[in-house]
């Protein structure tokens, strides 16, 4: 029985085995199958690699760019296949300089940006890569060297590597006639965030904008012409999450409201690709007398003992269309240039407006006229039905009209970074500039002009106002910068002379910021109160665009125009004043005349004849006084520029730029009696309580105090500004003998006008205790005054400031201080018993042991 069931057993278990071995043997076949299947796979996958390796290149071209294509022929040709964009790059074409321009066509509402407003620009290039590939670069033109045949050529160029920004296989090649080109897919490179043709990272930063959303941006067209292609992107980027902090902490940028509401920013672009010039414009060679923006780079040149900064201006290329026009040019006839200047007046300006926009365009005729061009600048308005142009297409220069609160207007150009030859410009007018206007002409003019005595302008007015800053801007965008000295060539009582300013204006430049006429009183019967293209504007446009056709290079015409400027120079009327200048009392913005003073006099004398008049000029029924609150905010404002144009000439140099031909020194200490009669105008106009200021009818509508802090905030500002640690390192520096004005006459000659009450023993109000208490404060803080920056600008410079660092604990100042601070303790404690006002006795009290308290501390 027990062997019965052990073979049973057995026999079971020798089942059990085979039908495990049999189901091994299953498996390993599948295993098995698999691994073949893989193999072969495999071996395919390599057949296939080398039979595509066999057909690595380019495809012939109507393989990629086959029928269906949507092309457009130009400098890069475009097609659209499918979903993906393609370039068709010449030969011809390759390490050629492009400049790309790219400017928002639409943007999201509420950031401070708009349609039409430039985002970036770059130069570029296309090159030939390796193994089948274009490379695009991008270019920064730091240094250079003009002959390639010589060593020094190989040096610069090998100190110079430009960034590569794109890298692209060829996908196609054409061949025809005109020449070789290659076709490359662009879809990806140009639906992404590349900062060339996007925001920059500040930009991102100010607009709250984090990643890119490549899923919901693309390419919405592309165009091409003759000398430029375009291409139109819409480009969606996430905003930065906002946070929740229990205490307030500094942020940097601001949301857009898009942004708030949808978590992303959509916005549309324009990139131009425009080819720069096989040879760049002749350079015409910066020259610090006459105003000019400049491009500027480093030169090395094989005869050089060390590297040149050459320097030139930036201007727009004026040529004779033949030889014909060149020789009638020569002998004084005025020709018609090759290619005009033409500004295009954006459609979306409102049509009232486009005709003095356009004037103010046109008033530039007669400055190029000067320098031997006939209709050679003019203002067009747009060709609406014209569907071949577009806006943002950087061929055409226009007036931008932007519907927003900001009050302002600007005139930028682009250039060759080359040659500093100007391509285009998209001047932006911003709406409210009008308000702008409005209140400047009501604030300056008033008082002589009855138009300007009301709430809204006439057309009439408003239009030749915008006429006027239209011309300002067009002047910047042919290169012109700021001539802030222009105005100090009038002297003061032509102002009012109506005969003279008839044929000279007020002012010899477009470009200062010397609005109106601020001087003329309502006796002198002028009217005229405006800018316009003056003495100085004419000459610039002379020197910047006239035809130098005996010359054979830059430096020659250097040369023959330092003849020229160094005449000019004798004529005050065609000087130019830089806009940087920190210690230069006659360039200053929105001054006028020779002598701040005296024009500031004048100034407020209309000030006080048009404050009275605000309520009435102002009033509408049903509003709130939130008008005569801007305009009486407005008079403050430009009370306190006359005091600043006065506070300049304290300490300050006259900067004339010369050179070593032409007599006379750069710089010149302001005359000892000009600085005092200025500071005898701020004892007499600001540290006597203006009380005309704080007319009581109108403060009571728009304030509920009376106007005591305002006056202290005037005064406090005007005594930084006369102790400010620079102005005080002049004085001491230039006041090395009685001739000249010195720190302590400034501080003697305050003392006489803002402690008056102390010599002759009178009673002190309000006004003058807090102006008395500044005033001391402020002499207590410089017994230590510690270090400073002084500023100055280099002979010749462009842009920029050279600064040094002074120690001011050891110089005079403390010391000058410490004595002044001794003689009014003592000439306090002198009053003191003679002081019957109560409050006055306690201020006088006070101010005494703040004194010694400073001077003798425990």
């Amino acid at each position: 029985m027990k062997l019965t069931r052990y073979l049973l057993l057995t026999v079971m278990l020798l089942l059990c085995m085979s039908n495990v071995f049999a189901q091994k043997k299953k498996e390993k076949k599948k295993e098995d199958a698999k691994i073949d299947k893989a193999v072969d796979a495999v071996a395919t996958a390599v057949k296939d690699k080398l039979k595509d390796d066999k057909k690595k290149g380019p495809k012939p071209f109507k393989e990629v760019i086959d029928t269906s294509a949507v092309s457009q022929k130009g400098m890069i040709s475009t097609h659209k296949v499918s979903d993906k964009w393609y370039f068709e790059i010449p030969d011809s074409l390759l390490n050629n300089d492009i400049m790309a321009v790219t400017r928002y066509s639409k943007t999201a509402a509420g950031g401070g940006i708009f349609g039409g407003e430039e985002v970036n620009r770059q130069m570029i290039r296309w090159e030939r890569g390796m193994d089948n590939n274009l490379l695009l670069r991008s270019v920064t033109v730091v240094v250079a060297s003009g002959d390639s045949t010589k060593p020094i050529f190989q040096a610069v160029k090998n100190s110079n590597s430009d960034p590569i920004i794109g890298l692209f296989e060829i996908k196609a090649v054409k061949k025809d006639q005109a020449g070789n080109s290659s076709v490359i897919d662009v879809t990806d490179f140009f639906n992404s965030d590349n900062q060339v043709f996007s925001l920059s990272s500040v930009s991102k930063q100010l607009l709250k904008l984090a990643a890119f959303k490549k899923e919901a941006s693309f390419i919405e067209k592309m165009s091409s012409f003759p000398i430029n292609t375009e291409i139109r992107t819409i480009k969606t980027f996430t905003v930065v999450p906002q946070t929740i902090s229990m205490t307030p902490a500094p942020s940097v940028g601001r949301y857009l409201p898009s942004g708030l509401d949808a978590g992303v920013v959509t916005m549309e672009m324009n990139t131009s690709l425009i080819l720069l010039p096989k040879t760049p414009m002749r350079k015409r060679l910066f020259d610090s007398r006459v105003g000019f923006f400049a491009n500027q780079y480093a030169v090395f040149s094989e005869e050089s003992q060390r590297s040149d900064e050459e320097v030139f201006a930036v201007r727009w290329r004026l040529e004779p269309k033949n030889a014909e026009d060149a020789k009638r040019q020569k002998n004084g006839e005025l020709i018609e240039p090759k290619k005009p200047i033409i500004y295009y007046i954006d459609p979306a300006t409102p049509v009232k407006w486009r005709k003095y926009l356009k004037a103010g365009v046109d008033d530039w005729q007669v400055a190029f006229e000067k320098a031997g061009w006939k209709n050679a600048i003019r203002g067009e308005y747009w060709p609406e039905k014209d569907s071949t142009m577009s806006l943002e297409d950087a061929r055409y220069s226009v007036i931008r009209y932007f519907a927003a609160d900001i009050q302002n207007a600007y005139g930028p150009n682009v250039h060759d970074p080359r040659s500093g030859e100007i391509l285009e410009s998209h001047v932006g007018w911003y709406h409210n500039v009008m308000r702008l206007l409005r209140n400047w002409y009501i604030i300056q003019g008033a008082a002589v002009d009855p138009k300007a005595r009301t709430k809204k302008f006439d057309d009439e007015l408003m239009g030749q106002l915008v006429r006027f800053v239209s011309s300002h801007e067009i002047g910047h965008t042919l290169g012109l910068r700021h001539n802030m000295g222009a105005s100090s060539a009038t002297p003061v009582e032509k102002l009012r002379d109506k005969a003279w300013t008839e044929k000279n204006g007020h002012t010899s430049s477009i470009m200062d910021y010397a609005r109106f006429n601020y001087v003329a009183q309502p006796e002198d019967g002028i009217t005229n109160l405006f800018p316009r293209i003056g003495d100085y504007d004419i000459w610039a446009i002379q020197w910047g665009y006239s035809t130098l056709s005996d010359t054979k290079d830059a430096e020659a015409d250097k040369k023959l125009l330092n003849v020229m400027t160094k005449e000019a120079y004798k004529n005050p009327r065609l000087r130019f004043g830089t806009e940087m200048s920190p210690y230069d009392p006659r360039y200053q913005t929105e001054d006028l005349s020779d002598n701040a003073m005296k024009a500031s006099e004048y100034g407020i004398k209309n000030l006080k004849r048009i404050l009275p008049k605000l309520t009435e000029w102002s009033q509408e029924d049903g509003e709130s006084y939130k008008e005569l609150e801007e305009l009486y905010g407005n008079v403050v404002s430009q009370y306190r520029r006359y005091l600043g144009h006065v506070i300049k000439n304290v300490g300050g140099i006259y900067d004339t730029p010369k050179t070593y031909d032409t007599e006379g020194e750069t710089f010149i200490t302001v005359p000892k009696a000009t600085q005092k009669e200025a500071v005898a105008f701020l004892n007499t106009q600001l540290f006597k309580t203006p009380v005309w200021l704080l007319d009581q009818s109108i403060m009571s509508k728009i304030k509920p105090e009376s106007g005591v802090e305002a006056v202290k905030a005037l005064q406090d500002y005007a005594l930084n500004s006369l102790f400010a640690g620079d102005r005080a390192v002049r004085l001491m520096e230039t006041g090395i003998s009685s001739k000249f004005y010195s720190l302590d006459d400034l501080f003697s000659e305050l003392e006489g006008g803002i402690w008056s009450e102390v010599k002759q023993g009178t009673s002190i109000d309000m006004y003058r205790r807090n102006l008395q208490k500044i005033y001391v404060d402020k002499l207590i803080s410089m017994l230590k005054p510690g270090k400073t920056n002084v500023q100055s600008v280099p002979v010749g410079v462009t842009y920029g400031y050279s600064t040094r660092s002074v120690d001011l604990e050891k110089t005079d100042l403390p010391s000058i201080t410490r004595a002044h601070l001794e003689n009014l303790k003592s000439s306090i404690q002198a009053a003191i018993p003679k002081t019957t006002d109560k409050i006055s006795k306690y201020h006088l009290k006070d101010i005494q042991q703040r004194i010694k308290s400073a001077l003798d501390p425990k």
